[in-house]
């Protein structure tokens, strides 16, 4: 390889572990490619990866949500099983804010760790009588990014328990179901987090096929 080549890869691979875009690109190359050329582009990051100070994890992690092939990710999980910085989590539990506009609609923001400095988000804006308004969904971002979203769509937005916002939550699909209209698809992402609640394990193959809820 080309040492100007070498050194750009190298500097890319190296930001997978601080910028999301990068990671987010680095799955979507990668589901692109064929079963021939990920073969390659892992041998590649093998080449690399024990001469950068990289937790493996940052290599693999945005790889492993688009790869199908059992052989391919028994041989990620290995490279970042058998590095101990890549188990460092970021917190234990998923984490949320909350806040009431002057309107009455809530806003909720949860975050939920991946690897290293990595989260997933939810927001929602919604009334727990009268079901959602909108919602999204980030797959991922850095956690130092998610301090923005203290303060959404003119809501400030307070640290509040999870259990508080996921029955919230419930409340607004329950909702959504009275009025028979389908709650927001991205709720999908999130339903494991809520699985333990009883209204969540009623509602939750609705969401999962995405099918009218009522």
């Amino acid at each position: 390889m080309l040492s100007h080549v070498r050194c750009a890869w190298r500097s890319w691979l190296s930001a997978l572990a601080t910028d999301a875009e990068a990671a987010i690109a680095a799955a979507l190359t990668y589901e692109s490619l064929s079963g021939e050329v990920r073969d390659a582009w892992l041998e590649a990051i093998r080449t690399e990866a024990a001469t950068l100070d990289v937790p493996m994890v940052a290599f693999y992690g945005p790889l492993l949500g688009v790869e199908s092939d059992p052989g391919r990710i028994e041989r990620m999980r290995a490279a970042v099983a058998s590095d101990s910085a890549s188990a460092r989590p970021l917190e234990p539990e998923p984490v949320a804010w909350m806040g009431v506009a002057r309107e009455g609609a809530h806003v909720c923001v949860i975050a939920a760790p991946l690897y290293l400095d990595y989260v997933r988000v939810l927001v929602c804006r919604y009334t727990p009588d009268g079901g959602f308004v909108e919602a999204s969904y980030d797959p991922l971002r850095h956690a130092a990014h998610v301090s923005s979203l203290h303060h959404v769509d003119g809501v400030d937005l307070e640290p509040t328990p999870l259990p508080i916002v996921v029955d919230e939550l419930a409340h607004a699909v329950l909702a959504d179901r009275r009025l028979k209209r389908a709650s927001p698809p991205v709720l999908q992402s999130f339903v494991d987090l809520f699985a333990p609640d009883a209204k969540w394990m009623a509602i939750g193959p609705a969401l999962a096929c995405g099918s009218q809820v009522g």
